[in-house]
């Protein structure tokens, strides 16, 4: 089995996650954990330190690594499967026709992300509950959450960001997010030294990539340079919600 350089990066991870899941029971014993496995350092990240932590944890647990391929060409599922084979993963590979499907429903006008991550998802529910997982674990870290907090303050009029643990809607699936407290700099650097095969998911429209995202991407960046701790004040907000201070009605206690 490949293994993975156990340095101050790979502790610093592995604390974090595990936080992570302690704070917010993010597993539980028993539990068949779908890893979405996309082939970016974000999932390479979390597949590895969830089974790092899987080996101590007080909880038995087991992953089963999961790519959907979008069917682009130029995707390489191969090599994400080559990497799970070396270091002893279960692995599935679920091929779609989303990149057809996209080219025949995506408005030409808009970025189709949002809607290849609708499909990506109800990929990933049928797959896990095929599988029988209990749990889907996504690969998305500190800075898709504050983006996504933001994005959807400045753009969308909703007060919300991505929930470390989310029953979906058809109340069938549990998505969990263990990489809540890690930043992307650090999957970035993790990736990199372990050599993990990065393989993008061949999409013609990352070439116009979401300009919102990017505004905001660039904001927080900007203003980290200032201050630090942005980020971390940002995260802190979202578990000090203070109802009685906003406007929505329906928290308004008598």
């Amino acid at each position: 089995m490949a293994a993975v350089i156990e340095n101050g990066l790979f502790r610093v991870l592995r604390n974090r996650v595990g936080r992570a899941i302690q704070e917010f029971q993010l597993l539980e014993e028993g539990d068949r954990v779908l890893v979405a496995l996309s082939g970016g350092k974000d999932s390479w990240t979390l597949l590895h330190v969830l089974d790092a932590l899987r080996r101590r944890a007080p909880v038995r647990y087991e992953l089963v690594a999961a790519t959907i391929d979008p069917g682009f060409p130029g995707f390489d599922a191969d090599a994400i499967a080559a990497h799970c084979t070396e270091a002893g993963f279960a692995f599935v590979c679920e091929r779609t026709e989303m990149s057809e499907i996209l080219r025949v429903k995506a408005d030409p006008r808009k970025n189709p992300c949002a809607l290849c991550a609708r499909l990506r998802r109800g990929a990933l529910y049928n797959l896990a509950e095929r599988l029988g997982c209990t749990k889907i674990a996504l690969g998305h870290h500190l800075d898709d959450v504050l983006e996504t907090l933001l994005l959807n303050q400045f753009y969308g009029g909703t007060l919300g960001a991505m929930a470390p643990k989310l029953l979906s809607d058809d109340r069938r699936n549990t998505v969990i997010r263990p990489l809540v407290y890690v930043d992307e700099k650090q999957t970035a650097s993790f990736a990199r030294r372990n050599g993990f095969p990065l393989v993008a998911c061949s999409c013609p429209a990352t070439a116009r990539p979401d300009g919102k995202r990017v505004r905001v991407k660039a904001l927080v960046a900007a203003l980290e340079r200032e201050d630090r701790r942005i980020k971390r004040s940002l995260l802190r907000s979202l578990s000090n919600v203070q109802p009685r201070h906003l406007m929505d009605r329906r928290l308004w206690v008598d």
